[in-house]
C-alpha cells in the first residue's frame, strides 16, 4: 500500500493551504515521515520532517516559521500546514516514509525515505 497524498491546488499569494498524506495499513508510529517538493526544473528537495510520535520536527530553511508538520497516529496521516505561501513555493509535494524504526534523520534526505506517495500539486499565483 502506498502513500496517499492529497490537498494541492491553485492558491493566491500569500494564502494557506494544508496537504495530507495517508499511509493505511501499517503501523504509522512506526514511521518517521517527510515532505519532499519538486519545482519544475529542478532536482527533488526536503521540506519538513516528523518523528514518530511527532515530539520532534525539522524543517528547511526556505519554509520554516511558514509551513508545520504534524501527523495524527489514530488517523495514519501526515498533514503539512502551508501558509504564507509564495510562487516560490510552486511544486509537485510528496510525502515520504522511511524505514519502520528508522530515526529521523534518515528520511530527511530522498536517498533515506522508503516510500512515497505519488504528489499533490501546489501553484502559487502571485
Amino acid at each position: 500500500v502506498q502513500l496517499q497524498a492529497s490537498g494541492g491546488g491553485l492558491v493566491q499569494a500569500g494564502g494557506p493551504l494544508r496537504l495530507s498524506c495517508a499511509f493505511p495499513g501499517r503501523s504509522f508510529s512506526d514511521y518517521c515521515m517527510a515532505w519532499f517538493r519538486q519545482a519544475p526544473g529542478k532536482e527533488r528537495e526536503f521540506v519538513a520532517a516528523i518523528s514518530w510520535s511527532g515530539g520532534s520536527t525539522y524543517y528547511a530553511d526556505r519554509v520554516r516559521g511558514r509551513f508545520t508538520i504534524s501527523r495524527d497516529n489514530d488517523k495514519n496521516t501526515v498533514y503539512l500546514q502551508m501558509n504564507s505561501l509564495n510562487p516560490e513555493d510552486t511544486a509537485v509535494y510528496y510525502c515520504a516514509a522511511g524505514s519502520p524504526l528508522s530515526p529521523l534523520n534518515t528520511v530527511m534526505t530522498a536517498s533515506g525515505a522508503h516510500s512515497w506517495g505519488q504528489g499533490t500539486e501546489v501553484t502559487v499565483s502571485s
